[in-house]
């Protein structure tokens, strides 16, 4: 309210509230804003500071019970001002009384002063000798702006904070209106992105988030109509939930691309452990940790972020109900039209987007698959065809032949196939098949199908060897910890081969070297190595193969060996790649300390696919190389070998949506031993032809103990 009168004509309804002595209109510690005090001197220049202190004015005035609760206009004015307006002898009016009244509470409103309202707070003041009260009330009306009420230790932080932003908007008004709206436009991109962001790398394009979510509109419903608390409680809620998915994709298009597969909520969370060894091998200690770090951080502003931004955005839906309620009005129509007509940006990408709530019904789904599949594959893995053959009647073929089983790290059929990779593979293979040729060996090859993709090889192994379908973590458990016949079980069986293991890749302690049936285990500590680790490899696979021969082959045994050996040059990152030397310079594994050093940096190439790619392609080489360099070297009539791969490479390298299929060779000098398995219709030589047969990998047990003499017997 204004002052536009002179300072004695006070008939009138809105100059009433000057009727009220200083002390009767405002609280000792109230403070008065700097704009009305201006004012007020401004337009009554002529009164004096010493009329304030008229006796006969004030007193009385001050316990007058018509108006207790009047205070002010917008706060005090200049006590030069009051002072003398006291001294009038002009009766209150009704209108007056009114008029202070809302003056009074207007002021409240404003200062958010709780000791302005009502009587009790003002009737001390009133009571108080002129001489104790005239001081503070000139101290109130023009407080000093380094020490107010805002800033004193006692007042509310969000008191102080909403002062402090509110003279920023007053005094940048345009700016203030930018930062508003920029912040709701993040808030509103950040809820949007997260409730339609794919699970897939490839997927990710404008298309996809230009869409109407029908989460965002129920959404929106709900929190229009919510009363202030528990609209804050529901947004702050579903702001984490959206959060928790977020995350969730991400981690979804991270294991579709490394592993060809989604993230199970139940299942994959110890393959972070794994990964971070993997990181660490790469990357180093200060690295992995880094990266673990910046992981962390992110997760948590993923959920800072959209919990926010929804309590943002439904704050701004209940401050402009109306508008909110048309605007959701409008687009739950156009939603509905669009799923009714299937409006299509292109195909497979749908206007009206159900996005969140398929994926929370597939994760929903996905739990329930997992805990019914534990029990489940315990009932299959306790079905055995060989579980009670008798030693005598398993593996009679091979009686007397020393069995070589070999994985090579990641050797797909992309290594094949692929353009970019299969010029220089298909070179090798035909060059080492006909090293094997000039040996006297020959060779049979096929395609199995693995059961994972891009990683978690032990998945392959076990597959393979066990000859059940073992395609996640839990399986992988509950098949370790039974009783199942694997292949160098089965030959350990028979009493008439020993089994031993070499894997350098093995770090640890490894208890399932008792469920696979193998005697003695050559780890990465019992393999004398001196050199570098290969990134994550931590022997080249042309060391690991001599030392086997220095260790185990070339010693004399009264039995024939099983061998199961785990190659790992051939792992990602793929930089840097050993390279072969003369085998008489091998020794401890030194002379890899120069070929190391002079190698690509992991970080060179692990951006860029096709660079991925190349050198995936010349780890294969130099893994297919070492293998059959050793095979002709110090094999013998009697040596059979059996190699495959484990998984194809992530799909960075093997393309997106390319197939699990991996090559697998049998090898022997002896005809008959391939001539046993001629009704599977393999391919000669070590490179399958794209129409030769595939099979699931677990298939593979029960089809070559069959082939080779062994009789089923469940």
């Amino acid at each position: 309210m204004s002052f536009n009168t002179s300072s004695r004509q006070l008939s009138k309804t809105d100059e009433a509230p000057e009727d009220v002595p200083s002390q009767e209109v405002t609280p000792l510690d109230a403070p008065a804003p700097r704009d009305t005090v201006q004012t007020s001197e401004a337009e009554t220049p002529e009164v004096s500071a010493p009329e304030a202190k008229a006796p006969e004015a004030e007193a009385p005035e001050a316990k007058a019970p018509e108006a207790p609760e009047a205070e002010a206009p917008e706060a005090t004015t200049d006590p030069e001002a009051e002072a003398p307006e006291a001294k009038d002898p002009e009766p209150e009016t009704p209108e007056a009384e009114a008029s202070q009244t809302e003056t009074s509470q207007t002021e409240t409103s404003e200062t958010g002063t709780p000791e302005t309202e009502g009587p009790e707070a003002e009737a001390p003041d009133a009571d108080a000798p002129e001489g104790e009260v005239e001081a503070p009330e000139q101290a109130a009306a023009a407080p000093d702006p380094a020490v107010s009420d805002a800033d004193t230790p006692t007042a509310p932080r969000s008191r102080r904070w909403r002062r402090v932003w509110g003279g920023w908007r007053e005094k940048y008004p345009v700016a203030a209106r930018v930062l508003a709206w920029t912040t709701t436009a993040v808030a509103l991109a950040v809820v949007v992105v997260a409730l339609l962001m794919p699970t897939q790398a490839d997927k990710v394009r404008i298309a996809a988030f230009v869409r109407l979510p029908v989460e965002a509109i129920f959404g929106a419903a709900l929190l229009i109509v919510l009363p202030r608390k528990p609209r804050i409680a529901v947004a702050a809620f579903a702001g984490l939930g959206l959060g928790a998915l977020t995350v969730v994709n991400f981690l979804d298009i991270g294991f579709n691309e490394y592993l060809g597969r989604g993230f199970n909520v139940v299942l994959d969370w110890s393959l972070f452990s794994d990964a971070q060894g993997y990181l660490q091998d790469t990357f180093g200690k200060g690295g992995a940790l880094g990266i673990a770090a910046l992981a962390v951080t992110l997760v948590i502003a993923v959920l800072a972020l959209t919990t926010l931004s929804v309590i943002r955005l439904g704050n701004l839906a209940a401050r402009h109900t109306e508008t909110a309620t048309r605007t959701t009005l409008v687009l739950a129509i156009a939603w509905v039209t669009c799923a009714a007509l299937g409006v299509q940006y292109a195909a497979g990408i749908p206007i009206a987007s159900e996005h969140t709530m398929q994926a929370l019904q597939f994760k929903a789904e996905q739990v329930q698959r997992t805990l019914q599949d534990e029990a489940e594959f315990a009932k299959i893995a306790k079905k055995d065809n060989f579980a009670n053959t008798p030693p005598d009647q398993l593996l009679t073929g091979l009686r007397g032949k020393d069995m070589m089983i070999t994985f090579i790290e990641s050797y797909g059929r992309s290594a094949i196939e692929d353009p970019v990779m299969a010029p220089g593979v298909d070179a090798t293979l035909t060059a080492e098949n006909k090293k094997l040729t000039d040996a006297g060996f020959a060779a049979k090859s096929g395609w199995l199908t693995s059961a994972t993709y891009g990683g978690s090889s032990w998945l392959g192994h076990s597959t393979f060897m066990s000859g059940l379908w073992i395609s996640n973590q839990q399986r992988y458990r509950t098949v370790t910890a039974g009783e199942r016949l694997t292949l160098p079980g089965a030959f350990k069986k028979t009493g008439a081969w020993d089994t031993v293991g070499v894997m350098p890749g093995v770090q640890k302690a490894w208890p399932e070297q008792n469920f696979y049936g193998i005697d003695k285990l050559y780890d990465s500590h019992k393999l004398g190595y001196k050199g570098p680790k290969f990134s994550w490899s931590t022997m080249p696979d042309q060391y690991a193969l001599t030392a086997f021969e220095r260790l185990v082959h070339s010693k004399k045994h009264d039995k024939p060996l099983l061998s199961t050996i785990i190659l790992t040059s051939s792992h990602q990152p793929w930089a840097p790649i050993p390279e072969l030397v003369p085998q008489d310079q091998v020794g401890d594994g030194s002379i890899y300390n120069a070929i190391e050093k002079a190698g690509k940096k992991p970080a060179d190439i692990i951006t860029d696919s096709t660079k991925s790619k190349q050198e995936y392609g010349k780890s294969i080489q130099y893994s297919v190389s070492s293998l059959i360099n050793y095979l002709v070297k110090y094999g013998n009539k009697n040596t059979v070998l059996i190699f495959l791969g484990d998984h194809q490479p992530i799909a960075r390298v093997s393309g997106n949506h390319a197939s699990r299929d991996v090559p697998v060779s049998i090898v022997a000098k002896d005809p008959k031993v391939l001539d046993k398995i001629a009704a599977w219709n393999w391919t000669d030589g070590l490179q399958p032809k794209q129409d030769t047969p595939v099979w699931k990998m677990n298939a593979f047990r029960d089809r070559f103990l069959t082939a080779y003499g062994s009789t089923p017997a469940p």
